[in-house]
């Protein structure tokens, strides 16, 4: 075991919801949390696209990122303040870098839903992927409105 909890963290409820869990099992555990937030260059997704070219500044997704985590672990620190978050910003596929970042964590957090394009799923593709591919140990934190439903 190494003490570290990595959470993935895109700035939707659903994934703020997972890193105030990872927070709270860290409290227990006396463990830190890696809080990632993965941004994707929209160039990934136009390789090989004849003639497309769109200038972008990635400099801005990663302020946005950076932005967009602080404001999250600012949301939940308060409520744990004992227990270290340390921040982690990444360019690459959200759910494979998740993947690679957990390598060397004792567990991987995600939420059940985030900012993807489907969010109305039951199941996100980022925690689908990461599910079904992380050699660690995955915990899907199911969304608040899920949760309430079953009250």
């Amino acid at each position: 075991m190494t003490g570290r909890i990595l959470v993935g963290v895109d700035g939707s409820e659903g994934s703020l919801h997972a890193l105030r869990w990872a927070v709270e099992e860290a409290a227990v555990r006396g463990a830190d949390v890696v809080a990632v937030a993965v941004w994707q260059s929209p160039y990934d997704y136009l390789f090989g696209a004849e003639g497309a070219y769109v200038p972008v500044d990635e400099g801005l997704l990663v302020r946005g990122a950076k932005e967009t985590l602080a404001k999250a672990i600012a949301t939940v620190a308060a409520e744990h303040p004992d227990v270290r978050i340390e921040p982690l910003v990444v360019e690459g596929d959200p759910a494979e870098t998740l993947c690679e970042q957990a390598d060397d964590a004792d567990l991987l957090v995600v939420g059940s839903r985030g900012r993807g394009a489907f969010g109305g799923l039951l199941l996100g593709s980022v925690s689908s992927k990461c599910a079904h591919h992380c050699r660690r140990p995955v915990l899907i934190v199911p969304s608040p409105d899920r949760e309430r439903a079953h009250e």
